[in-house]
């Protein structure tokens, strides 16, 4: 059955108001660092019912200068900035020792809502990488000691073969080291908040690092 892509897309409505609820946003109540405001907003969307608030945009530009841009998840967030994970030699990993800047882009439906982040991005000791691996899952250990990320694969045979390896050493070493897995930092030099409005008189708190600490802006929607 064919389905006619612009048919369809402009069957769709974003913000649907059986699942969508708008929150107000005053601007002038919102506190003096975007830090705070991040927090406070996470745990609204994740007692909203937002199945995976954790997962955001991560866009690096490439060696021409192209931008690239894929869905990440978030490790972390505190005054050394918002925290992600990959391998040093995946494509990411390569575009960010070129090129140490990023942004990141935070959706949350439920509640209408947008965060934007990006600044430059440093990488953590290799104790603490390792360390927020093996916090996590054994299939996130599993997948990191499959290894080869963004690298042409012959087939998918071959990676169940990698994959069904690196499951078992994961499960018989639980605390095995992958060099390769690297934690940034990003230390934000500009945080975006971004509130959806009914009549499309959206909110947009913009916080810019200064010498003296966080200025704050509204913008245009």
């Amino acid at each position: 059955m064919h389905t006619d892509l612009h048919d369809l897309l402009r069957s769709l409505r974003v913000w649907d108001p059986e699942v969508t609820r708008l929150p107000a946003f005053d601007p002038a109540t919102a506190p003096g660092t975007p830090l705070a405001l991040f927090e406070s907003w996470f745990a609204e969307a994740v007692a909203a019912g937002e199945r995976e608030p954790h997962t955001m945009s991560l866009a690096t530009g490439d060696a021409e200068g192209h931008p690239d841009v894929r869905i990440v998840m978030l490790h972390g967030a505190d005054e050394e900035g918002w925290s992600f994970a990959t391998h040093a030699d995946s494509r990411k990993g390569r575009q960010l020792a070129a090129r140490p800047y990023a942004a990141l882009a935070f959706y949350w439906p439920l509640l209408g809502r947008q965060v934007r982040v990006r600044g430059p991005v440093s990488t953590a000791p290799p104790e603490q990488a390792q360390a927020d691996l093996h916090a996590r899952s054994t299939g996130a250990l599993a997948a990191a000691l499959t290894g080869r990320q963004s690298e042409p694969l012959d087939s998918p045979e071959e990676l169940a073969r990698a994959s069904e390896a690196a499951w078992e050493r994961a499960e018989r070493e639980p605390r095995a080291e992958v060099p390769s897995w690297t934690l940034y930092r990003l230390r934000p030099q500009e945080v975006e908040f971004f509130q959806g409005e009914a009549r499309r008189r959206h909110v947009r708190l913009r916080y810019r690092r200064t010498p003296k600490g966080w200025d704050r802006e509204l913008l245009w929607p």
